[in-house]
This record gives structure tokens, sequence and C-alpha cells, in this order.
């Protein structure tokens, strides 16, 4: 069954050089990859506390949004943006790090909780939680205390290698995605790993 468009994607990381690599960016990197596959340019809109890109996938325009507003306050940069462009949470797709999956896993849901994941925790307060996600596997420390060491460290390169395949094989799903096509990019996305 198809779903409405989705008119925003919004990847979660912190703004700067010092986070750039870290695992905790992997929705940057989502929408990045975008932006570079589909022409976009990411430009800085302080009105909305973000760096935004409009591009056309197959046909839909769609906005990549990266909040600048570091990790916990994902939620206001969400908010002010879909607030000003009548965006609703279920055309809105929010790419993030996902500690319960190991690196190169990847998945496609519709709301649900945040897991301790403080970025949807604000989205949660600020937007709601009827939006889909795609979580990105990077790997959980073994211990609760280390988890954000762990977020906030470079992934091994050997981690890394299996995060950008993830994230690859997301993209090259994201046609179906941007659709409303989520069932069939779901049994494509799970049925890897």
């Amino acid at each position: 069954m198809s779903q409405p468009p989705v008119r925003l994607i919004v990847g979660l990381g912190n703004p700067g050089s010092k986070y750039e690599q870290t695992r905790h960016n992997a929705g940057f990197w989502f929408v990045d990859a975008l932006a570079a596959r589909y022409h976009g340019t990411f430009r800085d809109e302080s009105r909305f506390s973000s760096q935004v890109a409009r591009v056309d996938i197959a046909g839909h325009d769609v906005w990549l949004l990266k909040p600048q507003t570091f990790m916990n306050r994902s939620g206001i940069a969400v908010r002010q943006f879909a607030g000003f462009y009548k965006i609703k949470p279920p055309q809105t797709l929010v790419a993030h790090d996902e500690i319960d999956l190991p690196p190169g896993a990847i998945r496609l849901k519709f709301s649900g909780g945040h897991g301790g994941h403080n970025g949807l925790r604000d989205i949660f307060g600020h937007f709601g939680k009827d939006f889909w996600r795609l979580r990105v596997g990077v790997g959980h420390p073994g211990r609760k205390e280390e988890v954000i060491n762990a977020v906030l460290s470079r992934p091994s390169r050997a981690e890394a290698e299996q995060i950008e395949q993830a994230l690859g094989d997301a993209e090259a799903l994201i046609e179906d995605i941007v659709a409303g096509q989520f069932e069939k990019a779901m049994n494509q996305l799970h049925r890897r790993k």
C-alpha cells in the first residue's frame, strides 16, 4: 500500500568538524550523499537553525535538512522548518544513528519509541513521533555508560565501510521511499542483514 510521499528528509548529527566523522553523524552522512546524488547544495538557513538543500528525486520535490542545533535540540529545527512549509510528520523521514543495530544493518520504520536517542526524543517533544525513521546501525559498545563516548567517536575502518555500504543500500532505494513505497523498500533493506 502506498503512503503519502516524503517531502522532508532530516539527517541527525552534530555541526562542526570535530563531530563530522563520528557515529552520531550517520544521519548527516545520509543526507550529504543524497545531496551529492541529486545535485543539491546545502546552504545555511538561520531562521530554521539548519543547513537546507532542495532536490528533485524522481519527480518529487524534497527538502534535505541538517539541524545545526546539536543533536539534543534537533526537534526545534524540525518544527521550525516543517511548520513553515506545512510538512506533516508522516511526510518526513529522519535518518539517525542506531546503537541497537550492528554496523552495516539498516532499518526503516514508522513511529515507535526513541530508544534513548536524544535527537529523536527532542523531535518527539516538538514534532510528535509519527514520522518515518531510517535507523543506521553503528553498534553498541556493550555497556550503557560507554554509549556517549562511543557515538561521539569515529567507527573503525571496517565499521565505517559497513555503515557506508548500508547507507548506499538505502540511497539506492530512496526513490521508492520518497514515493511512499515503504513496504517495498523495507523488504529490500531488511533482507540484507
